[in-house]
């Protein structure tokens, strides 16, 4: 699939969505997020993608956030996009195949949803991030669910309420992201995290995310006693039995997502 806005490409066992609207500073518009989500249907729906990477065009951004101009100005528009923005961020992060943001370049506003509901975040060490809504009278309002999932509550209003950029370094002390790698050897370190994770069990992967999104909002032993079982249920696929036979025999396993 490749539409004007979003790209969707497969390389071997990852698929990757990038927005394509660099001259925009790759801000989405309301058909961005539908095709979005359409890209997503496809890679859940691919037995052979393992690995989704999220990404926007060009070096200069990963994502803006939502354009503003773009058929927002009534109430009707306003709703409509928002509503599925919000769906597309949650989905993404229940999303049951692992998932990396690959964060080339500013990331802002929207875009900051977009990187948090991923799995892991690999940034340039150039890019800057931040919460700009306050500064034109709007608020960080979705994503905030996800940023006070992943930052502390006084740093993360701290960010919110003044709406000033971020560097890389202050994002990860913040725990925004996962890695920061110095521009040159940026791609060069997405591609081994890809490959890691596209060695990997399939079926163990997509079992232990969702089991882990059923638990997130558990009581502690109600929890515990759910992971147990999903442990059983696992550790009954052939995957898990390919896994123990190669690391009993000292080789690299076979996956087949079984």
């Amino acid at each position: 699939m490749a539409e004007k806005d979003l790209i969707y490409q497969v390389d071997g066992h990852v698929a990757t969505v990038t927005i394509n609207r660099a001259p925009a500073r790759n801000a989405i518009t309301f058909e961005t997020v539908g095709l979005f989500h359409a890209a997503l249907n496809q890679a859940q729906a691919d037995p052979l993608v393992r690995v989704i990477c999220v990404t926007g065009a060009g070096d200069k951004a990963f994502c803006s956030g939502a354009d503003l101009g773009g058929g927002m100005q009534d109430d009707a528009g306003r709703r409509s996009h928002f509503d599925n923005y919000a769906r597309l961020i949650s989905r993404l992060s229940e999303f049951p195949k692992p998932t990396v943001a690959r964060v080339n370049g500013h990331c802002l506003a929207g875009g900051t949803g977009f990187m948090l509901a991923c799995d892991i975040v690999i940034a340039k060490a150039s890019a800057q991030f931040g919460t700009p809504e306050v500064n034109v009278g709007l608020f960080p309002m979705m994503i905030g669910a996800l940023i006070f999932r992943n930052v502390p509550r006084k740093k993360a209003m701290e960010m919110i309420l003044l709406g000033e950029r971020l560097t890389a370094a202050q994002a990860l002390e913040m725990g925004m992201v996962t890695r920061v790698v110095p521009d040159a050897d940026f791609d060069a370190e997405l591609a081994r995290v890809l490959a890691a994770l596209s060695a990997k069990s399939p079926i163990g992967l997509r079992m232990g995310k969702e089991a882990f999104a059923a638990v997130e909002q558990m009581p502690q032993a109600e929890a515990v006693r759910l992971l147990a079982g999903k442990l059983v249920e696992v550790s009954g696929t052939r995957d898990a039995r390919e896994g123990i036979t190669a690391f009993l025999e000292k080789r690299a396993p076979h996956f087949k997502g079984e």
